[in-house]
């Protein structure tokens, strides 16, 4: 297999595994991302709002949704903490 370069791999001393362009990480059903074996919690989904525009309240507990999304992101690397 001369030539062969593999499209995922862990570096050297095993610190990072490396997803090359071309290459993926693929969670199949069942599957999930752990942070020190640990999933991270459910953000409950948020209300759909009808008709006229949210009060408030309703959309200060979106924002709240919305920054649980972030910090989870977060939490497992996806997005870099501000």
């Amino acid at each position: 297999m001369s030539g062969y370069e593999t499209k995922v791999y862990r570096e050297p001393q095993g610190a990072v595994l490396t997803v090359a362009s071309g290459g993926a990480i693929d969670v199949e059903t069942g599957g999930k991302f752990l942070v020190n074996g640990t999933q991270k919690a459910h953000i409950a989904d948020a209300a759909a709002a009808a008709g006229a525009a949210p009060d408030k309240a309703e959309f200060d507990a979106v924002v709240t949704k919305l920054n649980a999304v972030l910090l989870a992101l977060e939490g497992v690397g996806i997005l870099a903490s501000s």
